[in-house]
């Protein structure tokens, strides 16, 4: 009998790989692109999925990061009627989150068809999980580590902005993105991994409550039930996960995740090479 769509343990499954994987520069898209055929139901899991359960990781940010997040917030709301508070760097990141999350948000809806279809293609994930490993490891090499949050200019802003967008193709990770390029531009480890957690917050939220709403009432290989246990699932695996990773990349660098996403990658063409794995 064909199976039509995946089951709650799968998806229970699914939601244990997104909370692992989502804020470690590993691209958890790629990771749930990769493990559908291995299901018994050997079904992807889908872009709408993918976007969906990510609010569960996201809803895990808002929580470990709600003071940053709150004073943020407030100083920009402040500063909107008083040019006196315009100065505290805080008011600066809120626009620059703002700012920065307007690339990944426009690309997505231009690019909507493709980020379902042939952007999905293994060959491509396994491509970008290999070149954007090789990125990140030459900019942790290399990286100054001088420059803080607080520092942060509109440049660099725009610049992060970009660099999240390129997480539209699986395998690229949007945090592995955007924390490579905090490092080329000179900030230290911690400061762009945070901020990496706080730019995808409007990104990741709005691509989820948008895929929620075009799903509603729609059939895919992931019912409602099944993609809220996910969501779930990744919320409380994730939150552990952010917890370990600012102490991963304040002791020991970015290196594990550069060995790991390289040699992912090569096993991944293999699997494809030998016809184990199609590519779509």
């Amino acid at each position: 009998m064909t199976v039509t769509s995946i089951g709650w343990l799968e998806a229970a499954l699914l939601g244990l790989v997104q909370g692992l994987t989502e804020f470690l520069p590993i691209s958890s898209s790629a990771h749930l692109r990769i493990i559908g055929p291995f299901l018994p139901s050997g079904l992807d899991p889908g872009a709408a999925f993918t976007a969906i359960t990510q609010i569960g990781t996201e809803l895990a940010v808002l929580i470990f990061f709600r003071k940053d997040i709150a004073r943020i917030a407030t100083a920009w709301l402040r500063g909107l009627g008083d040019r006196a508070v315009r100065k505290d760097p805080d008011v600066r990141l809120g626009w620059l989150i703002i700012v920065g999350s307007l690339p990944i948000g426009i690309l997505g809806l231009l690019l909507q068809d493709a980020i379902e279809t042939y952007l999905r293609n293994l060959y491509l994930t396994a491509t970008m999980l290999i070149a954007f490993g090789v990125l990140l490891g030459f900019a942790d090499r290399t990286a100054k580590q001088r420059t803080t949050l607080a520092q942060m200019t509109w440049r660099d802003g725009i610049l992060f902005g970009f660099a999240q967008a390129m997480a539209l193709i699986p395998g690229v990770s949007r945090s592995g993105g955007t924390i490579t390029m905090g490092l080329l531009l000179g900030y230290t480890r911690e400061a762009a991994a945070r901020y990496s957690f706080l730019l995808a917050i409007p990104a990741v939220m709005a691509s989820g409550g948008y895929q929620l709403y075009k799903s509603f009432g729609v059939a895919g290989p992931v019912a409602p039930g099944p993609t809220a246990l996910a969501t779930v699932v990744a919320f409380f695996v994730g939150y552990g996960v952010i917890v370990g990773f600012l102490k991963i990349v304040s002791n020991r660098g970015f290196w594990p995740f550069v060995i790991y996403r390289i040699l992912l990658g090569i096993v991944l063409l293999a699997m494809l090479n030998a016809g184990r794995l199609a590519p779509i």
